[in-house]
């Protein structure tokens, strides 16, 4: 299958710019006739027929809509960017692809990167999704101070986590995450959290956990997190 998508299916068409329509005839070779499936990135997953094609775009008649089921889980990922916007980018895709559900981007004492733009991340986010067949969409917060997400996190009900690096925190993500469950991942800046940042967390009821034994890189603990999450969901 190869998924295109649109923000709105909701009537019986959908039109393509002249960029998608260069990508259904340029590069898929795709013809009147032939059948296109599309989604919203808010479950609905349409089939439709390509009706026309000009320059300007195409026109598709939808035929069929069928919703997905959303995960039975949830994840949370809450994140200070990286000084390289291209690591974070890369990030985002891979865990895109795994499967996440929320981002938020925060600014923490240590971080390199105090502002980052998101809609670059939303065009990967898009890409990975229509690349690894996901018809729901990961959202991205606004970003958010250190203080901002913990005021946040009072109201949330799930398993709340931060990992950071530390000799005695020995607890693995794997064993403290309960399958099926709702999850926060608080991942920090190249610098780690300072102290403060964590006993404030702490005393909010996160958990502290271990990514395991090697010291990574923000964006490969951000990613490392969402796999094992994912992993998760297999121990029932």
């Amino acid at each position: 299958m190869q998924l295109f998508y649109h923000e709105n299916i909701e009537g019986q068409s959908v039109s393509f710019g002249a960029e998608e329509s260069r990508h259904l005839t340029k590069v898929l070779r795709k013809k009147i006739g032939d059948l296109i499936q599309v989604t919203d990135g808010k479950g609905q997953l349409a089939t439709c027929i390509l009706e026309e094609i000009s320059s300007r775009g195409a026109r598709l008649q939808i035929k069929e809509k069928t919703l997905s089921p959303k995960d039975d889980f949830e994840i949370h990922l809450i994140i200070a960017p990286t000084k390289s916007p291209d690591r974070m980018e890369w990030m985002i895709e891979k865990a895109t692809e795994i499967g996440f559900h929320k981002l938020t981007l925060i600014e923490s004492e240590n971080s390199e990167r105090h502002r980052i733009k998101t809609d670059r991340l939303e065009k990967k986010m898009i890409s990975a999704c229509k690349q690894s067949l996901k018809f729901h969409f990961p959202e991205i917060s606004p970003f958010a101070s250190f203080e901002e997400m913990l005021n946040t996190s009072q109201s949330f009900d799930g398993q709340k986590f931060i990992a950071y690096v530390d000799e005695q925190n020995d607890q693995h993500l794997f064993g403290l995450a309960q399958p099926h469950g709702k999850y926060w991942i608080l991942i920090g800046p190249e610098g780690d959290f300072s102290k403060k940042e964590i006993d404030e967390a702490l005393a909010l009821g996160f958990e502290p956990v271990s990514l395991g034994k090697s010291r990574l890189r923000t964006e490969t603990a951000g990613l490392a997190a969402v796999h094992i999450l994912n992993l998760v969901q297999e121990k029932a």
